[in-house]
């Protein structure tokens, strides 16, 4: 993914692991050159074998390089393609500069448009605030909403933190039925802090007090998880949903990285050519080098490059490698395997407690999905069945004592689990949390 930007951003989101790494070019302009664009273009081209090239643009903001810039990517891209060739541009951004021309010009080129949104207004605005601290929700809704009105692709990133994690159900209904997307990714907001309270690099065994805790990341997907399974199979696509059923039918890949047995195939691109091995890992131990000196696909294929993507397995404890659902998370991110097993072992995923509840919740409905995809049929056709499975278990639990056993088989007491009363109804207004939030603090470089 490239980076024209480096990590220059008009928003000043409190939990954004990028946004710090500004540091690691003092005195730069962080604005990709013509020449190096074309660098980018040509060796990203020559290193395809398919037909089909996606080209990712990321930041920071990538607005910020107008709309000149992107104009001249596509000369670039129909000046060295390759007969029969194709390309998907994608971006990421926050949409708040978006305007009638850009979505014009994203409409004209086909592009996939990601706009980062955490749910409601008090929920977005807890965290995705100006240079000012002022919330941001009414900026990127209108940017949302010029996409839709070009008819411009759109998904939607929604991070997962301290605040929205505890109302998954409201994030959740709320992209669905007032943003109308059907596609959400949802990415746990894991930010490590060294003995300084720094961000800057991936090091440190504790996390700020916006990052989202193991069991409450682990409640709001599975909250949110029934819901979809019940109402949205084929509707709404969740990559974690669908990664989940790629590795339940044991697919070579399951579309998303962090849920593969190795790594490696994310790379960043700088504005100014340096390479990294992952996005999430921009610092000098995983410089892999600068395009301008030695081609894309030599960096990719170095033997730095394939150790890194290999050692998301090698390097998992023995807790993960006799874990009963590692074939569904495959001890997910390397960034976040920084505590220690039970028995001392280093290497755990933070997010741990909340990956097995997840996949050990859905196991039923994957293996009823996976049933029906390898018999020809739609996976759609989970949702009546389980509607009819859940009647039936009602039925069971109005015929049994508060105080029994529940019938489902989690053995707790009925009154505890599938007798317990309802909260209110989902059609009631929730009172969501009101956050005064603040420009979030910047890392500083420590002199020695």
């Amino acid at each position: 993914m490239a980076k024209p930007t480096g990590a220059i951003c008009n928003l000043a989101c409190s939990y954004c692991f990028f946004l710090d790494k500004e540091l690691l070019y003092p005195g730069s302009g962080f604005r990709m050159s013509d020449d190096m664009l074309e660098n980018y273009i040509r060796q990203l081209i020559e290193g395809h074998r398919s037909s089909e090239v996606t080209v990712t643009w990321q930041g920071g903001e990538p607005t910020l390089m107008g709309l000149d810039f992107y104009r001249k990517a596509i000369e670039l891209e129909n000046q060295y393609r390759r007969p029969g060739m194709t390309f998907v541009n994608t971006m990421q951004t926050n949409g708040t500069l978006l305007n009638d021309e850009w979505c014009e010009f994203f409409k004209e080129h086909n592009f996939l448009i990601g706009i980062s949104i955490d749910g409601p207004r008090e929920l977005h605005d807890a965290y995705r605030v100006n240079k000012g601290g002022a919330g941001t929700f009414d900026q990127v809704i209108r940017g949302l909403r010029l996409l839709q009105k070009h008819e411009v692709e759109t998904n939607v990133l929604t991070t997962v933190n301290r605040i929205n994690a505890d109302y998954p159900l409201e994030v959740y209904r709320f992209l669905r039925d007032e943003v109308g997307t059907d596609w959400i990714q949802f990415i746990p907001v894991v930010e490590r802090l060294d003995q300084q309270g720094m961000a800057l690099y991936q090091t440190g065994t504790t996390v700020s007090e916006r990052s989202v805790q193991p069991e409450q990341f682990g409640r709001f997907l599975t909250t949110i998880f029934d819901e979809w399974v019940m109402n949205d199979v084929g509707s709404v696509f969740v990559p974690t949903f669908e990664a989940a059923v790629s590795n339940w039918m044991g697919l070579p890949s399951s579309g998303v990285c962090v849920f593969n047995k190795t790594c490696g195939s994310a790379l960043a691109l700088e504005h100014n050519g340096d390479l990294y091995s992952c996005d999430h890992f921009v610092e000098p131990d995983y410089g892999l080098g600068n395009i301008a000196e030695t081609d894309i696909i030599e960096l990719v294929a170095s033997n730095r490059q394939r150790k890194f993507g290999q050692d998301k397995f090698d390097t998992l404890p023995r807790q993960c490698l006799e874990c009963e659902v590692r074939f569904a998370c495959h001890g997910e991110c390397p960034k976040n395997r920084f505590i220690s097993t039970a028995s001392g072992e280093p290497g755990l995923n933070y997010l741990c407690a909340g990956w097995y509840h997840f996949f050990t919740h859905i196991e039923h409905p994957m293996k009823i999905i996976v049933s029906l995809l390898r018999a020809g049929r739609l996976a759609e056709e989970v949702m009546p069945i389980l509607s009819k499975e859940a009647a039936a278990l009602q039925a069971t639990v109005a015929q049994v004592g508060r105080n029994d056993l529940c019938p489902c088989g989690s053995g707790l007491k009925t009154k505890q689990c599938h007798g317990r009363k309802r909260a209110a109804a989902a059609s009631q207004p929730i009172r969501l949390p009101v956050h005064q939030a603040q420009p979030r603090a910047r890392a500083m470089v420590m002199s020695e």
